[in-house]
This record gives C-alpha cells, sequence and structure tokens, in this order.
C-alpha cells in the first residue's frame, strides 16, 4: 500500500510551510489574520482537485490521440456557513480548444476522470456536489 507523508512547521502569525516531497507550499489563512503569505488550505484542496482532473484528462486524451489546445480549468467551491466549514458544492469548468469532431472525446475523458481515476474527485465527493461543464474555445 502507498502512502504520503508531509511536514508542515509553523513560521508566524498564521503562516506554515508545507514540505512535500522536495518542493516547499507558503499557507496562510483567509481571515482578518492573514500575512498574505501564501493560499489558504481549503483553496489548496481546491487546487489539488484541478490538478488531479486535469492530468487525467491530458492523459486520456492523449491515449486517444486528441489534439488539443488552449487547455485550463477553473474551480469554485461553496462553503457552509456552520462549523466546520467545508465545500458543500463545487463546480468543475473545463476550457479547452479541440476539433468540433473531438468533443465527444472530451466529454468521455472529463467522465472517466470524474467517475474511475481523479481520487481527489471521490474524495470531494464524500462531502460535496461536483458539477462538471466544459467549454469549447
Amino acid at each position: 500500500m502507498d502512502s504520503h507523508h508531509i511536514n508542515v512547521a509553523f513560521e508566524k502569525d498564521m503562516v506554515f510551510t508545507a514540505t512535500i516531497d522536495e518542493y516547499s507550499i507558503v499557507l496562510d489563512t483567509t481571515s482578518e489574520l492573514t500575512s498574505h503569505a501564501g493560499p489558504s488550505p481549503k483553496k489548496l484542496m481546491l487546487t489539488s482537485l484541478a490538478g488531479c482532473t486535469g492530468m487525467d484528462v491530458v492523459s486520456i486524451l492523449n491515449k486517444m490521440r486528441v489534439n488539443f489546445s488552449q487547455f485550463s480549468i477553473a474551480v469554485s467551491g461553496n462553503l457552509t456557513a456552520e462549523h466546520p466549514v467545508i465545500y458543500s458544492a463545487v463546480e468543475i469548468i473545463y476550457s479547452i480548444k479541440i476539433d468540433d469532431s473531438d468533443q465527444k472525446n472530451m466529454e468521455k475523458a472529463v467522465a472517466l476522470s470524474k467517475e474511475k481515476y481523479c481520487g481527489v474527485s471521490a474524495m470531494f465527493s464524500k462531502f460535496s456536489t461536483i458539477k462538471t461543464t466544459i467549454h469549447y474555445l
């Protein structure tokens, strides 16, 4: 069984530095206590979701030998009002320039990512609804 290990160290105020493999990421709060040193942990969750599904879609399109360009992913999340504050609804918007004839392949790639491959999406689906939209450029 594979496992992941990270270390997070307190810096100052509400600032922490996460060490993930050989990478460092600075975390901060979005409250009035912010030092504007880095993104919040919750926003990094949305970033992880976008990265995970994006990598899946690229991999699947490459396997299908589908040419594309200008691929980007926007993710937004609605937070609950009560504690613990979590994402109750998330929207993923994929924007991609692709031939009209390959749009069905893009739809299939997004569905496979959501339903089979993206572990981050699977985790999000345990506590949030996920809506996906594809914008063709």
